[in-house]
């Protein structure tokens, strides 16, 4: 699997949709985001389980203002629509491979994602 454009149009159904979503905030200004992509993308190929989504914030301030977002790279985790990471920074791809498989194993009861709190876990 690649990674996806997320949109205000789409993200909704992203989330809803897909049991573990990464979501990459970045800009086309931003070094660490260019350092950044290709571990992202090559971790999309090997995670046919996760929905890897990429979110310009210039194109898409209105999910960025949403998430508050006020440092790029920051990286969203998404398991059962819960927000389950959310950290700045790029990640090298070791760390990436670590946080997936983290959530890959968390256990959320079908009861936890319909609270959606924002906090990080």
């Amino acid at each position: 699997m690649a990674t996806h454009e997320i949109t205000a149009q789409n993200l909704d159904e992203v989330v809803t949709s897909n049991d573990i979503v990464l979501l990459d905030f970045w800009a086309t200004w931003c070094p660490p985001c260019r350092a950044f992509g290709p571990v992202f993308e090559e971790a999309s190929e090997k995670h046919p389980e996760a929905y890897f989504g990429k979110v310009d914030v210039d194109q898409q301030q209105e999910i960025a203002a949403q998430a508050q977002i006020s440092a790029v790279p920051t990286l969203i985790v998404f398991k059962k629509q819960r927000i389950v990471y959310s950290g700045a920074g790029a990640l090298d791809s070791a760390q990436l491979e670590d946080l997936i498989s983290q959530a890959v194993a968390l256990e959320i009861s079908d009861d936890d994602a319909d609270s959606t709190d924002g906090t990080e876990a």
